[in-house]
């Protein structure tokens, strides 16, 4: 393993044990703006995967980029759901219901 694969690996790891602890701690009362923000952040990734997927570089980039495309898409999606249910609970409900 090169040098270079081995301290990306280590950021990629380290990161996800952060963010992880991070959001892990976050209260309650945060998780809907925490959920608003991650769905921004997987729509920057999304347009990401896009564009690794169309750019044509070679036919593994173009895989890798669509299922990039597709696991972004999920996310964004699954976001918005929980997202709009979280703020459902917080509505008022009309008399009878």
């Amino acid at each position: 393993m090169s040098a270079n694969l081995e301290s990306e690996l280590f950021v990629f790891v380290l990161a996800t044990f952060v963010g992880f602890e991070v959001i892990r701690r976050v209260s309650p009362l945060l998780h809907t703006p925490l959920m608003s923000l991650t769905n921004a952040i997987s729509a920057i990734s999304l347009v990401g995967s896009i564009v690794i997927a169309g750019a044509e570089k070679s036919q593994l980039s173009t895989i890798l980029g669509t299922i990039a495309v597709v696991c972004s898409m999920a996310n964004v999606v699954g976001g918005f759901v929980i997202t709009d249910r979280m703020l459902k609970m917080f509505k008022k409900r009309g008399p009878g219901k």
